[in-house]
């Protein structure tokens, strides 16, 4: 079968040295929208959102990554990327260098379709753990082996009025600039190609996304203060276009956790989701 779970479970998928600097941080933070000199101003005082983290190994990439992954014989075509975290030893350097080690961790059996879940490991050259990342991806037309189907709980949010509630209006030109942070799939900039992928235009990248989300709620429930952030989860529910808008909600819970959503504000397509089971861990205090 495509996928074989004997195989691919556990796989290594090797180790990879990068770097990034300053620079990188600024184009970063300027492509999910940030405006405040906190993350746009290089010195001591710049910060560096979390979700850069997830990026930073293939931030100087131009060509789309493989999908030579062990035990899984799958095409693009079939693939949806599922859900994305990061979760953080402390605050990440504004420049410097690690390794990052990445295995298939998982592999959930969905019937019709196949979740694979991958775990990567970054280090700094001291041997000190800089970021741990998690992302699945929904493999279309694959799954029925009888595997685990793993966990699906969503995650509840309040039944009362949220805590932040903020909107962003997403630039037209926004993909064209987050794909220089290493995403160059012509689905986010060719017209033609997004309209034979089944899309009436380029669709902004679901990364670019899941750091403006993390960069409202940063902003909004934490002062502005990226060391604040220990983690962030999502769920990559729909599709956002540029020029749209998003609207932003965070809940504070009992937790200590931030729960959230994020929806389409306005025009026909008001309301629609983009991001769901979104969860902010706040470093403890």
């Amino acid at each position: 079968m495509p996928i074989d779970p004997s195989v691919a479970i556990g796989a290594e998928l090797g180790s990879q040295r990068f770097s990034w600097t300053e620079s990188d941080v600024l184009l970063y933070h300027l492509a999910i929208g940030a405006t405040d000199l906190a993350y746009t101003l290089e010195g001591p005082a710049l910060q560096v959102l979390p979700s850069f983290g997830v990026v930073a190994p293939t931030f100087h990439m131009t060509d789309p990554p493989p999908l030579d992954l062990p035990g899984c014989d799958i095409n693009l075509a079939q693939v949806v990327h599922g859900s994305q975290s990061i979760s953080v030893a402390g605050p990440i350097p504004t420049s410097g260098s690690a390794t990052v080690t990445t295995r298939i961790s998982e592999i959930w059996d969905k019937g019709k379709a196949a979740v694979v879940w991958q775990e990567g490991v970054a280090v700094a050259p001291s041997g000190e753990e800089l970021w741990t990342t998690r992302s699945s991806i929904f493999v279309k037309g694959e799954g029925g082996w009888g595997g685990d189907r793993g966990a699906s709980t969503p995650v509840e949010l309040p039944d009362r009025s949220p805590d932040a509630d903020a909107t962003y209006d997403v630039l037209p030109q926004q993909a064209l600039l987050y794909r220089l942070c290493g995403d160059r799939n012509p689905l986010h900039a060719d017209p033609d190609f997004a309209k034979a992928a089944g899309f009436p235009a380029p669709i902004l990248h679901g990364l670019c996304s899941y750091g403006i989300v993390l960069r409202t709620l940063t902003e909004v429930l934490l002062g502005g203060d990226a060391a604040r952030v220990a983690g962030f989860g999502v769920k990559f529910a729909g599709v956002l276009f540029p020029g749209e808008t998003i609207r932003v909600r965070g809940w504070r819970g009992g937790d200590d956790r931030i729960v959230g959503s994020a929806t389409v504000a306005g025009g026909d397509r008001d309301g629609a989701p983009v991001l769901g089971d979104v969860v902010l861990t706040p470093t403890p205090r």
